[in-house]
C-alpha cells in the first residue's frame, strides 16, 4: 500500500494553468454556443486526491451559480469494479459491464454527475479524452474506454436549463488526468479546460454542488447537501468513500436530523395516496406545502409522487486490494449498509442510489482457494461501510449553509 498522504493534498498538474476567469461562476453564451462550440460552459475545474489511494485522481467541473457540476475519477490501469443500485428511480450508465458475469473485468473512470439523466451525456466528454489519452480496452478499431456513471437530479435548485454535457465532462476528465504524472506526456496535445485549476475535494463541488438533502421534511426544512470523503485503514488495507449526498430523507447530524420524522399519513385523512396507490384528490402536489397538523411533509401531502427519481445519492468505494468483480459487489453492497447506517430512510423509492466499488488491483489478497481469503473480503466489506457512513457523518461540516435557491415551478 502506497504511504498515506494528507486528504485532498493537490497532486502535480501537467502543463500551464488556464488563465482564471474574470468573473468566477458567470456563464459566458448560450447553452446552444456551449455546444456547438463543444467548449464547457463557465465553470471552475479543480482537481484533488482520493484517500491515499496512488494513481487515482478525481477532477470536478463546477458551476457554482447554476448549482451543478460533474466529478470523474480516473482509476489506475488494470482496475476491476463492481456496483449495485437500491433505490427506485436511478440514472445510470454502463452498470450492466459492471456486473460479476459480464466480460469485461477493467474500469477506467466513474462519472458522477448532476443534471439528472442529461448529466448522463458528460461521459461522452470523459471517453473521448480518455480515448485520445490511450486509456480503455484495446480492439482492433482503437481502444474503447470503460466508463461508469451515475446521476443525480439538482434541477430544481439553481438553473435547470445548465446541465452537465460532455464539454463538462471532458473538461473534469481532463484535470484529473493531468493530475497523473504517467498521462502528462499523453495530455501534451489535447487543450486546456476552462476556468481555473485549484484544489477542491468536499462540499459543493463537482456533482455535489447542487445536492439536498431531508427533503421528505418539504422545500423550507430541506437543506443543501454535497460531495464528502472519508478512509478508513485497517490489516493493512485501505477502503475511501466518496459520496455525492442527495437523499430525499435526513442524513445524520445534518440540518433537521435530529427532529421529530415527519408524519407518514396526515392525521385527518385516510391517506395521501387511495386505495390503487394513486394520489388521493386533496394530497398537495408540490413539496413544502403543509401535510395537516402542522407539519411540513413531503410524504404525508403526496408529493413523493412528484418526487420520483428527485433524489439520489451516489457512491464510490475505491480500495487498495486486488479483488475479483464478484468481491467488488460485495464493498458496494457493503456501501449501501453504510447509507442505511448514517441516512433515514435508505433506498426510498424516490431516491436513485447507486454505488460503484472499484479495486486498483495494488495489495494482494490471500489465494482464492485459501480460507484467510473470505475474511479478508469481509473485512473490506466492513470497511465500505464504514467509509460510507463515515463519510456522510462529515456532511454538516462541509455543506453550504443558507437558504436553498429553488425555482419557481409555477413558471
Amino acid at each position: 500500500m502506497s504511504p498515506a498522504r494528507p486528504a485532498n493534498q493537490p497532486m502535480p498538474a501537467a502543463g500551464p494553468t488556464p488563465a482564471a476567469p474574470d468573473r468566477p461562476g458567470e456563464q459566458v453564451g448560450s447553452e446552444a454556443e456551449a455546444r456547438s462550440t463543444g467548449q464547457p460552459r463557465f465553470g471552475r475545474v479543480t482537481v484533488s486526491t482520493l484517500g491515499d489511494l496512488s494513481g487515482v485522481a478525481v477532477g470536478h467541473w463546477t458551476d457554482a451559480e447554476a448549482r451543478t457540476g460533474v466529478t470523474v475519477v480516473i482509476l489506475p490501469e488494470g482496475s476491476t469494479a463492481s456496483a449495485e443500485v437500491r433505490g427506485g428511480a436511478p440514472a445510470t450508465r454502463e452498470f450492466d459491464v459492471l456486473a460479476p458475469s459480464a466480460t469485461v473485468t477493467r474500469l477506467d473512470a466513474v462519472v458522477l454527475s448532476g443534471g439528472s439523466a442529461f448529466g448522463l451525456a458528460s461521459v461522452d466528454g470523459v471517453m473521448s479524452t480518455l480515448g485520445e489519452a490511450g486509456r480503455g480496452f484495446v480492439t482492433a478499431g482503437g481502444v474503447v474506454p470503460i466508463v461508469a456513471a451515475m446521476s443525480l437530479f439538482d434541477l430544481t435548485v439553481g438553473s435547470p436549463q445548465v446541465r452537465p454535457g460532455a464539454a463538462e465532462g471532458a473538461a473534469a476528465a481532463s484535470a484529473a488526468l493531468a493530475a497523473l504524472p504517467a498521462a502528462a506526456a499523453a495530455l501534451a496535445s489535447l487543450p486546456g479546460a476552462a476556468g481555473d485549476s485549484t484544489v477542491g475535494s468536499v462540499g459543493s463541488v463537482g456533482v455535489g454542488t447542487g445536492a439536498t438533502v431531508s427533503k421528505w421534511r418539504g422545500r423550507d426544512h430541506a437543506v443543501s447537501g454535497g460531495l464528502v470523503t472519508a478512509t478508513v485503514v485497517e490489516g493493512g488495507f485501505s477502503v475511501t468513500a466518496l459520496v455525492a449526498a442527495n437523499a430525499f430523507g435526513d442524513v445524520v447530524g445534518h440540518g433537521p436530523a435530529g427532529e421529530p420524522w415527519p408524519s407518514l399519513v396526515p392525521p385527518d385523512e385516510v391517506g395521501a395516496f387511495g386505495a390503487d396507490g394513486t394520489p388521493a384528490p386533496n394530497a398537495a402536489d408540490s413539496v413544502g406545502q403543509d401535510a395537516g397538523g402542522g407539519r411540513d411533509s413531503a410524504v404525508a401531502d403526496g408529493s413523493a409522487a412528484s418526487s420520483a427519481g428527485t433524489n439520489t445519492t451516489l457512491g464510490l468505494i475505491v480500495c487498495d486490494t486486488a479483488l475479483t468483480k464478484g468481491e467488488c459487489l460485495l464493498l458496494a453492497q457493503g456501501a449501501h449498509d453504510g447509507y442505511a447506517r448514517a441516512s433515514t430512510p435508505p433506498h426510498w423509492r424516490v431516491d436513485g442510489d447507486a454505488v460503484v466499488a472499484a479495486a486498483t488491483g495494488a495489495v494482494p489478497l490471500a489465494a482464492r482457494d485459501d480460507p484467510r481469503r473470505v475474511a479478508e473480503v469481509e473485512l473490506l466489506r466492513w470497511m465500505a461501510v464504514r467509509a460510507t457512513a463515515d463519510a456522510l457523518a462529515t456532511l454538516a461540516d462541509v455543506a453550504p449553509t443558507g437558504p436553498l435557491p429553488w425555482i419557481d415551478a409555477s413558471n
